[in-house]
């Protein structure tokens, strides 16, 4: 193995010399403990190294090792279920050899190589094979099927191909390319900074249900899409990353705590376990794949457990299975970089951080989509990545967010406001937008005929009564005609009735599309039937008395199997109307 040898140790930032022939991005050994580095700049023969572990009592004349290779990621079966930090080390087979810290320099392969894997052949020895066919399979969890794939960079005639058990490592195909016969294992290597390619980008035109209302209803993401939540500390961002890890509508999640606190962390490992996959009663970890790199972890691995995180994605994607990655958070990233960068003393851009801030950011949401991937048969795969942004201060106008926001299509807007009046999720219904809504129109409209008008008709009141709350500051609500009384109280249900969800409530915590229009349905209803009475003669104070609104503000507890009984309320709401208009036309209510 080539070697060099430092000159300088600044941080995670460490210079050698005498590297000559060394590329950018290529992954070295640094000093006699083996600690994994990455070029990020190349001068003559002098390299710039972020080193990815702590570099306590490493000085200058120790030595570099070159391996000439990319930081790359091992993709193949035994990725579902496990955690891994931000370079793809195990951190349970490193706490089994280590004990509860890291050993620095440690060295376990990404996949378990003793675990045996039951490997069922789909294609027959002579096929002509092209890259990214799916020549056989694994049941890698109860909710995974692991596609074995050819890799996209071979093609060739498959001469040779076992069915049977298989450590990862075992030869279990091979294929005769133009220039060599090539054996093969379950493993497949891929650079984290190259995108996986694909064969064409599809439109996005589903929703990714996430079963929080706020969201699916006025600010929906489409399956393939990208969002983000900036907001300021304790408005909730990482309870909205647990709860569309835990509901949404994605057969794999990969959720990257990206420099977060280690006790977040920590409740995903706890709650993950035990939390049921709503669809098959299975725990949620048989189809998630964690990247947990904590605060107290070295900066310099937050950009690769970014990178890490969003090639694993791109790898279940390309079997045909829809994504979902969790960012958490990407500020954390960017400080990263920024600090690595002013180690590099490279000229700083807004607020310091590097200028090529959103490139990097760009370039990581940009590997989201609707896709169809190389090969045969035939299918369909979608990467959904939603990051969370935390500014300080919850300061909108940060270069994170503003980076963010001009690549990604949804925008929740967390406040802080909300989230200490206790409203939750604390998503801003008018400062939020989604892209989407028109090219998802038709999809949640085939759920519930009408469900996209039903939406813009509550954003329309939610909006007028934002309009209105200005004039009571000034004048006071007494002064308000009952029209306008009644608006706000119509803006409150939707407000408090649907758009309040408790992460921690057993139904509360999610809601079925179907659900959300009849909830949403129900409170315009009542509204509508409102006016239509105030119009003939019914007083304000007799509508908001009435013994139904307890009913409606209930209807987010009814579980799924019983959403007949919010018809029942609607008929009780007509009921309720017509004996008032009864009262009212026999003199009986003045």
């Amino acid at each position: 193995m080539r070697q060099g040898e430092i000159v300088k140790v600044s941080g995670p930032l460490v210079i050698a010399r005498n590297v000559k022939g060394a590329r950018m991005y290529d992954v070295v050994r640094v000093s006699n403990e083996k600690l994994i580095g990455e070029i990020i700049g190349l001068d003559g023969d002098r390299a710039s190294i972020q080193v990815y572990e702590d570099t306590s009592g490493i000085g200058p004349g120790d030595p570099v090792f070159l391996t000439d290779q990319p930081l790359f990621v091992e993709l193949g079966p035994g990725l579902i279920e496990n955690i891994y930090d931000g370079i793809q080390r195990p951190l349970n087979l490193i706490k089994d050899k280590t004990g509860p810290n890291i050993t620095r320099g440690i060295e376990i392969p990404a996949l378990d190589r003793e675990r045996m894997w039951e490997f069922e052949p789909l294609v027959k020895p002579g096929t002509k094979v092209y890259p990214g066919d799916i020549i056989g399979q694994v049941k890698e969890s109860v909710l995974v099927l692991h596609k074995i794939m050819v890799p996209p960079d071979v093609s060739g005639v498959l001469k040779e191909i076992k069915g049977g058990k298989f450590k990862v490592t075992d030869i279990v195909y091979v294929i005769e390319t133009e220039k060599s016969i090539q054996e093969f294992n379950l493993i497949q290597r891929w650079p984290v900074r190259i995108p996986r390619p694909y064969e064409r980008r599809l439109p996005p035109t589903a929703i990714l249900s996430t079963g929080q209302r706020v969201i699916d209803t006025f600010f929906p993401i489409a399956r393939g899409g990208t969002a983000c939540c900036p907001g300021p500390f304790g408005s909730g961002k990482t309870v909205i990353q647990h709860q569309l890890a835990k509901w949404a509508d994605a057969e794999i999640i990969v959720y990257v705590g990206c420099g977060e606190r280690g006790n977040e962390m920590t409740d995903v490992l706890i709650e993950f376990p035990e939390l049921k996959d709503p669809k098959s009663g299975e725990p949620l970890m048989k189809r998630t794949v964690l990247v947990a790199n904590t605060s107290n972890m070295p900066v310099a691995a937050r950009e690769a457990s970014v990178y890490t995180g969003i090639t694993i994605a791109e790898y279940y994607r390309d079997m045909g299975y829809s994504v979902a990655l969790m960012a958490d958070s990407t500020s954390r990233w960017a400080e990263a970089m920024r600090e690595i960068s002013g180690r590099l003393e490279e000229m700083p851009g807004e607020e310091g951080y590097p200028a090529y801030l959103g490139a990097r950011i760009s370039s990581f949401y940009e590997r989201a989509g609707r896709v169809k991937p190389l090969g045969s048969p035939e299918r369909e795969g979608a990467l959904s990545v939603i990051g969370a942004v935390s500014p300080p201060g919850g300061d909108l106008s940060d270069p994170v967010v503003q980076a963010t926001l001009r690549v990604v299509k949804v925008f929740w807007s967390l406040e802080d406001r909300l989230a200490y009046q206790r409203h939750f999720p604390a998503i801003s219904w008018l400062n939020s937008y989604s892209l989407y809504i028109d090219s998802i129109s038709d999809d949640l409209d085939s759920i519930a005929p009408g469900f996209t008008a039903l939406s813009k008709e509550a954003m329309k009141i939610l909006e007028e009564e934002a309009e209105l709350q200005e004039i009571v500051r000034l004048v006071g609500i007494d002064a308000l005609s009952p029209r306008d009384r009644l608006l706000l109280e119509g803006a409150r249900s939707i407000r408090e009735d649907f758009l309040h969800q408790n992460a921690f409530h057993e139904i509360d915590t999610y809601t079925s599309l179907l659900k959300q229009y009849k909830m949403l349905d129900l409170c315009l209803f009542f509204y509508n039937q409102a006016q239509d009475a105030l119009n003939k003669g019914v007083s304000f104070s007799e509508i908001i008395q009435m013994p139904v609104r307890e009913k409606i503000a209930r209807a987010k507890y009814i579980e799924e199997e019983n959403l007949n009984r919010i018809d029942e309320i609607k008929s009780e709401i007509i009921r309720d109307f017509n004996e008032l208009l009864n009262k009212l036309s026999t003199g009986a209510l003045k």
